[in-house]
């Protein structure tokens, strides 16, 4: 257990997902108390139990990220209770189909209904909870926050056009933040990202693999292309998250880390 997280405060956007609870879990097992936000209550709860029962401490909210009353009451459920917040991971997000070009498509026909979801949902679904408990954080003068980006916003990747852009302005994002943060507030809240490789979930699981598990052609595209030869771990986001939010990466702010595999640094030959 690494001391610098135990006890701390860490509340979790998209807790019940499958990267959220995996970092939700891992940051449970470290000693932090966690909060899961989510839209959905049994999925909320059956991951707070997990927690729980794993030995951890945690509490679900119910609460939708473009929602700003209800990140409200979320916040003040939160201080109420654990008077801080000291850990914030950015984990909404996703991608819809209609905002996905399939090689039979043309961009010409994409749904921007689909397309403006997506975006609201990755860029203004971190940026909200950021606003609501960022502030906490300013007023506090410390405080971590871990925004989510992706192998679609490090170089371009075909048919996910809404994702990709979304996922690009998160990184310009958490640049821009961690200065903010930085010269306006305090030195000690510090703005990071993630950029996971591809892992499986339920959104890209049919994308990826066949029924029968094997790969789909677009999963042999991106092994071929990944020089570990496989799709990520969910726990293997954990030790990346844990070294961002340790109280010694004091100097750390301002950076998007790959954990992809080696898939961003191939160039394909």
């Amino acid at each position: 257990m690494l001391n610098n997280l135990k006890n701390k405060v860490a509340i979790i956007t998209g807790g019940a997902g499958a990267l959220g609870g995996t970092m939700a879990l891992g940051l449970a097992k470290q000693g932090a108390k966690v909060v899961i936000i989510g839209r959905t209550a049994h999925t909320v709860q059956s991951k707070v139990n997990e927690i729980n029962n794993a030995g951890g401490i945690a509490i679900g909210i119910i609460a939708d990220v473009l929602n700003r009353e209800q990140l409200d009451t979320a916040k003040k459920e939160v201080i109420q209770k654990w008077k801080r917040i000291d850990i914030l991971v950015n984990a909404a997000g996703g991608n819809m189909k209609g905002a996905t070009i399939m090689p039979e498509d043309s961009f010409f026909d994409m749904n921007m209904d689909d397309f403006d979801a997506v975006t609201k949902l990755n860029l203004k679904g971190t940026v909200l909870p950021t606003i609501v408990f960022g502030k906490q954080m300013a007023k506090q003068g410390q405080g971590n926050i871990v925004n989510i980006s992706s192998m679609a916003a490090q170089q371009a990747l075909t048919r996910v056009v809404g994702y990709s852009t979304s996922k690009a302005s998160i990184d310009i994002f958490t640049k821009w933040l961690a200065v903010e943060m930085a010269q306006k507030h305090s030195e000690k809240i510090r703005v990071n990202a993630i950029a996971p490789g591809f892992f499986i979930g339920e959104q890209n699981r049919d994308l990826l693999l066949n029924k029968d598990g094997s790969l789909t052609a677009r999963g042999k595209t991106i092994v071929t292309n990944t020089p570990m030869k496989r799709f990520g771990k969910a726990d293997e986001l954990l030790s990346t998250l844990y070294w961002i939010c340790d109280d010694n990466s004091s100097f750390i702010t301002g950076i998007v880390v790959p954990v992809d595999g080696g898939f961003s640094a191939f160039s394909g030959v």
